[in-house]
């Protein structure tokens, strides 16, 4: 998946944005090694500096975390990652509900969309 970086907002928060994400997704799994910065850096096109500060800062965050002369890993914290990926899907149901109602639909409208939706989806 391309990374689609935007220049209006920090790269190395849309970085950290995108590495949560595929973890979230199961892209990379608990205990999982990263690629190296230089690999992570030319798959995103950015600079390696850039792509070591996101990774520096998900250390801090301690969702990865490093291994001497080996490489960074995910975190194997079970807890840390069900609540990273709730949170996600918070942010993203948050965004979804303020477009909807950006639009001049109702709570009530909005419900009742999403069951036709899932409907579809089965």
């Amino acid at each position: 998946m391309p990374w689609d970086l935007d220049n209006n907002r920090p790269i190395y928060l849309q970085l950290m944005e995108r590495i949560r994400q595929d973890i979230v997704a199961g892209t990379y799994k608990p205990g999982d090694k990263l690629p190296s910065v230089r690999e992570l850096a030319l798959d995103a096109a950015v600079n390696p500096n850039t792509m070591q500060k996101a990774l520096s800062e998900l250390e801090r965050d301690g969702l990865v975390y490093s291994k001497r002369t080996s490489g960074r890993y995910i975190t194997e914290d079970e807890t840390m990652l069900n609540q990273l990926k709730a949170g996600l899907a918070m942010q993203h149901i948050r965004q979804f509900l303020e477009t909807m109602k950006q639009l001049g639909f109702k709570k009530e409208e909005i419900f009742s969309l999403i069951q036709e939706a899932l409907k579809e989806e089965a």
